[in-house]
């Protein structure tokens, strides 16, 4: 019983699931279950990889693919624009199947710990914001860039994809 009051007090102090949980929460569910996750697989008429530079307590600074994780009653699809608007400022289309679902997990973490990772072929259908564009000795956090290969700063779970970046990735032609 103490357990059932425990949730339903925690229950009544989330908003709307929808719109994400609050950060302690989500890291308590996290520790629990893993995260559904989609990934950007964006490539240029060059072939390079679009990828966006994040600095967070779990990866620290480094590259990564631009990507998040669905929402309570959210679509891949509807995650895959949001994902495009908010980190890049930009519209997209894809495949509706995943070019690849990966299971990555973070050994010695718990929180945040374990991620089904369902990578989507994409297309810019507007274009990047330019006030994002890494264009400095130094890259900082949500800023874009085109790369022919993974950088070394690629955060580590991303480098399963690593095969992505030397091939066009398939069906979307850009």
């Amino acid at each position: 019983m103490e357990l059932e009051k425990l949730i339903a007090e925690l229950e009544s102090r989330i908003a709307d699931p929808k719109q994400g949980l609050p950060e302690e929460v989500f890291q308590l569910v996290s520790r629990l279950t893993p995260m559904v996750n989609v990934d950007l697989m964006l490539k240029d008429s060059e072939n390079r990889t679009l990828l966006t530079w994040r600095e967070d307590r779990f990866y620290g600074p480094s590259w990564h693919i631009p990507g998040g994780i669905i929402r309570f009653k959210e679509t891949a699809a509807q995650r895959i624009k949001k994902v495009a608007q908010t980190e890049l400022e930009t519209t997209v289309e894809f495949n509706e199947a995943p070019l690849a679902i990966t299971e990555m997990m973070a050994s010695g973490r718990d929180t945040r710990g374990h991620f089904i990772s369902l990578l989507y072929e994409c297309k810019l259908t507007g274009p990047l914001s330019p006030h994002l564009a890494f264009t400095s000795d130094s890259p900082s956090h949500g800023e874009w860039a085109w790369h022919d290969v993974p950088p070394e700063k690629l955060i580590p779970p991303q480098r399963v994809y690593q095969r992505y970046f030397a091939h066009p990735a398939g069906g979307i032609s850009q």
